[in-house]
């Protein structure tokens, strides 16, 4: 193959994107020079923390630049190598971005594919950067502990499904999640262990709804969705609750004047919260324990996740769109090329 093909960003979203914020792109196939290897890609991810760069203003990442190919992780094989600790054929995972190729160091986020009974697509999944938030979030930032209380919100995505069956496996007292579609919410209760499920597309309440399933109050939220989500548990909060601030994919598409504030503060006195957010970036020395853990619950069964499938790098602005109209279950992935 003698082009790359890459999805840059045509235009600064405004709002919820759309594809025509993208442009699919031919460009030379770069060779690796000494010390560096190129990767084929084999899957790519779409994540909804992306679109924070897509504005023209820096998050908690600097703003992408008009015409440079968009973030993502990818799993691939190396197919060419002036590195001795990546020869030709090591599968690894990497941030590789929106192509169908990229020249990696050995440096950052990558890894050697270890040898384990998973899909390759499951690196980039469950096993790469939504597991690790989970894992990290929970674990770290959410200090969960023996008997917790949990409600996770945007629960049937990957990272809230895989935060709420791994409290589950340290042994929470209960969890709850809150998803946007009744097959969602199955997943969650039939499947990934959740010992409740609320539909907030249909609940009329979902304060009370929320309410009634923690009695004693929620010990952890582990949030997803934003600010408005944030102000309706924190009055629902336990003594000494923690708030892990995952993602905001609600407001992720609003400027800073549209996004709703956080004004049921008292709790923070009266009830001692904590609310702490996390880059999983800040944890990567941590990474191989966590990910051969999750690497043998996931291989034995007892970690479970859904993947979406897209076919070919044209599909990747859609299947990115598509996230923020509630459309994804579970992990979205993109197939750009063959494994072999």
């Amino acid at each position: 193959m003698a082009d790359m093909q890459q999805v840059v960003l045509a235009r600064y979203c405004e709002g919820a994107p759309v594809p025509d914020d993208f442009r699919l792109e031919n460009a030379g196939l770069p060779e690796p020079k000494k010390g560096q290897f190129r990767v084929a890609h084999v899957w790519c991810s779409v994540d909804p923390g992306t679109r924070s760069r897509l504005s023209g203003g820096d998050s908690y990442a600097m703003a992408l630049p008009l015409g440079k190919p968009v973030d993502g992780f990818s799993v691939g094989i190396v197919e060419a190598s002036q590195n001795a600790d990546f020869p030709v054929g090591t599968k690894v995972f990497c941030a590789g971005g929106w192509k169908t190729h990229s020249i990696q160091s050995g440096r950052g986020f990558i890894g050697k594919v270890p040898d384990a009974p998973v899909p390759l697509s499951a690196w980039i999944g469950v096993l790469g950067v939504p597991g690790l938030t989970a894992w990290f979030g929970l674990k770290t930032v959410a200090k969960f502990r023996e008997g917790d209380a949990v409600l996770v919100t945007s629960a049937a995505g990957p990272v809230g499904a895989t935060a709420g069956q791994l409290a589950k496996a340290w042994g929470a007292s209960k969890v709850v999640g809150i998803a946007g579609s009744d097959a969602k919410c199955d997943f969650l209760t039939r499947e990934a262990g959740f010992d409740a499920a609320i539909n907030y597309k249909t609940e009329t309440d979902l304060t009370a709804a929320i309410a009634a399933q923690f009695p004693k109050g929620v010990d952890v939220l582990f949030d997803n969705v934003g600010n408005d989500m944030v102000n309706r548990v924190l009055p629902l909060m336990a003594l000494n609750g923690r708030i892990c601030i995952s993602g905001q994919v609600a407001d992720y598409n609003l400027t800073p004047e549209q996004t709703p504030g956080i004004v049921n503060t008292k709790p923070f006195i009266t009830h001692r919260v904590n609310m702490q957010g996390l880059v999983v970036f800040d944890f990567a020395r941590e990474f191989p324990e966590a990910l051969q853990t999750m690497a043998g619950l996931l291989a034995s069964g007892k970690l479970k996740s859904n993947e979406e499938r897209f076919d070919g790098i044209t599909a990747m602005p859609e299947a990115f769109c598509g996230l923020f109209r509630g459309e994804n279950f579970g992990r979205r992935v993109v197939r750009v090329g063959e494994e072999k």
